[in-house]
């Protein structure tokens, strides 16, 4: 069994930054409290931090992480309380400026998912009803994408996911009257840990769009003298 050492000697790490280098930012925040600009609802992935991805300080963000980073719809916000409560808290409470669904690539949830396989024990069955929140983009891939190779569909799915959550936030009273007021903007963003760059949903465009390029891929192609494309 691998031991927590590393955990323990990264939070001496955090210990010098924050509480001694920068301490005064910890100062503010103990002080003022947490006053964080965005709610990022991301995925449990543990190679898509969202503090990590954006190199954000803390009390900057409020993040609320589960599986496939699904919104449940306001109906059944009861059902799934620890998100819409978390949800609630970050946007009555601390008046968060923006919401951003962040999904990303090779997605476990989403490909159980579109892999639909009927649950078969109790922690199956937990799985398969939170998942289930986004059974729609499930239907909706295969009814565009029928035939398509199962990466084609995952990838698909996982960004339809996205689309189906920041639909459900609306469905939220509370969240759609901020919006109208121009309090809350909603963002569906989507990390593409395959080829490193960060994607966003763009309503005009009906799509996903580089939002942010990955610079260093482009940069050892060239180095290299090969096509970036083949270099993801």
């Amino acid at each position: 069994m691998r031991d927590v050492s590393k955990f323990l000697s990264g939070f001496k790490r955090f210990q010098q930054h924050y509480l001694g280098e920068r301490h005064a930012l910890f100062d503010r925040l103990l002080a003022e409290g947490q006053r964080p600009r965005a709610l990022m609802i991301a995925c449990c992935d543990s190679r898509c931090d969202p503090a990590l991805l954006t190199d954000c300080d803390p009390g900057d963000m409020f993040v609320v992480r589960n599986v496939a980073n699904l919104v449940p719809p306001y109906d059944r916000a009861r059902l799934f309380a620890a998100t819409s409560s978390a949800m609630a808290f970050a946007i009555s409470n601390l008046e968060v400026e923006h919401v951003i669904i962040m999904g990303h690539a090779r997605c476990g949830g989403i490909r159980a998912l579109m892999e639909h396989k009927p649950p078969q024990s109790d922690e199956e069955k937990l799985i398969a009803q939170w998942i289930g929140i986004a059974e729609s983009a499930r239907l909706r891939v295969q009814e565009e994408l029928p035939g398509k190779p199962e990466e084609v569909q995952c990838r698909a799915c996982e960004q339809a996911a996205i689309l189906v959550s920041l639909e459900n936030l609306l469905s939220y009273p509370w969240i759609s009257k901020r919006v109208d007021q121009g309090k809350l903007a909603l963002h569906g963003w989507y990390f593409d840990m395959t080829s490193g760059e960060l994607l966003q949903y763009q309503p005009a465009k009906g799509g996903f769009e580089v939002l942010v390029a990955n610079a260093h891929v482009a940069a050892r192609s060239l180095a290299a003298n090969i096509n970036p494309a083949d270099a993801v």
